[in-house]
């Protein structure tokens, strides 16, 4: 068996943290627990986590003495650790101040030299994780629903085939194929003969045929037009109804929001399929937070869904023609078309009828991206952009966030269809500043 000493991150992070290491002996520090009751009053997902694990704390609590040792469904056994004396002897004089992550540290290596079984510490607290290795301990991040980013499902294929295929799905026609795909996939036919003899098509994984995109019958109250073939792929999606999940992946400015939110408007004001738009944003800042925002719920958002109402009205300009030409995000707000809401009070709800869109979805963790997902009703469709390095979530990362989760998740499931931009469009400096800084 091995102890696995995890500590405050692990437990705000994933309430359910505790239950996970199999048939080991898990240990909480003392301080931990100490540390999650001061988030217990907290409304976001992390106050919601220290509750979540207090009660778990409790209810094992009524089974035996934690101190001693309570025996988990997975054969392990979980234990309160108060013991830091020896630990702390061991460590740096500069070390040796009872700081709370010192605190937790001392609690590890306590534990280390008094069992004969390898100890490791579980966190995701970095510089933690540096300390703990200064000190000879094994430290480790918490990786249970960790996904390799290099290996991201990208949601599209190249395939060389006869010219004649080419021809025929150019033409609207279905074309049968034996490869091993995945459902919603999208294909790009490349003629053997000609590289630049090319037509695109998305996976049945019902009828396992290459079937034609929907942008190739676009209209024109769309608003907007693909630029590349990833928006392509992408708005044939958002334009879908049969496909409840649409997960868009990339680096700024590749058009991840500005296509759903076009998507978004012509399905719910142009088709009428759609009851509004329910638009939301974890409310994380980029750089220095300038601290409470005055004003009601919708006044504290306005700052957050700036780069939303950029894209309506970006569209709305855009707007030649269509019955409601000339509209606003301000406009479409005051009509209830369009409701912006933090992702804080989703928790509960059930969505019914709306086009939601959940922009920067890579600051969420597997988590909250659950507690999103299982909020979605019937006539609901949900789309998830975000760009995996750009994370200002200090618990997660490129690999453990909730978008790239999702995305390897739901790969084989024919409700759901994935892209992954490359190619920026939002203007040359844009792009030249996205590949160089």
């Amino acid at each position: 068996m091995t102890n696995f000493v995890i500590d405050t991150t692990i437990l705000l992070y994933d309430a359910q943290a505790m239950f996970t290491f199999g048939a080991n002996k898990v240990v909480i520090p003392i301080t931990a627990i100490e540390d999650i009751d001061r988030f217990k009053k907290d409304v976001s997902e992390t106050g919601r986590n220290a509750r979540q694990a207090s009660r778990y704390l409790d209810a094992l609590r009524r089974k035996g003495s934690l101190v001693d040792g309570v025996e988990l469904d997975g054969g392990g056994k979980l234990f309160v650790r108060t013991s830091i004396e020896r630990g702390q002897k061991q460590m740096a004089l500069s070390l040796q101040q009872r700081s709370r992550d010192n605190l937790i540290l001392a609690t590890a290596l306590d534990l280390k030299l008094e069992s004969d079984e390898p100890t490791v510490l579980i966190t995701k607290d970095t510089y933690l994780r540096i300390k703990g290795d200064a000190l000879g301990l094994t430290v480790e991040d918490y990786e249970s629903e960790r996904v390799d980013i290099e290996e991201l499902y990208a949601g599209m294929t190249e395939m060389k085939v006869e010219s004649g295929m080419v021809d025929a799905l150019v033409d609207e026609l279905s074309i049968p194929i034996h490869e091993r795909l995945f459902a919603n996939q999208y294909v790009t036919f490349v003629d053997d003969e000609n590289a630049e003899h090319v037509a695109y098509g998305r996976f049945d994984i019902e009828k396992r045929v290459v079937a034609p995109l929907l942008p190739g019958k676009t209209p024109v109250n769309l608003r907007v037009t693909a630029r590349n073939r990833e928006q392509a792929f992408a708005l044939d999606a958002l334009l879908d109804d049969s496909i409840g999940l649409v997960t868009l992946v990339g680096k700024a400015g590749t058009g991840k929001t500005l296509l759903a939110v076009a998507a978004s408007i012509y399905k719910t004001v142009d088709e009428n399929v759609f009851g509004r738009i329910l638009v939301s944003r974890p409310t994380l800042p980029m750089g220095q937070d300038i601290g409470y925002l005055p004003g009601t719920v919708e006044e504290k958002l306005t700052p957050w869904m700036y780069p939303i109402a950029d894209n309506v009205e970006l569209i709305m300009r855009n707007e030649t023609r269509g019955r409601r030409g000339g509209r606003g995000f301000r406009e479409l707000v005051d009509m209830g078309i369009l409701v912006v809401e933090p992702l804080t009070y989703i928790r509960g709800r059930s969505i019914q009828n709306q086009y939601l869109i959940v922009d920067e979805a890579q600051n969420l963790t597997p988590h909250e991206i659950k507690t999103v997902l299982t909020r979605v009703g019937d006539g609901t469709k949900i789309v998830l952009t975000g760009d995996p390095y750009q994370i200002d979530n200090p618990y997660i990362d490129s690999s453990s966030n909730g978008l790239t989760f999702v995305v390897e998740k739901f790969k084989s499931e024919r409700v759901s269809a994935h892209i992954t931009f490359s190619k920026g469009e939002r203007s040359v400096l844009s792009e030249l500043a996205a590949n160089l800084l």
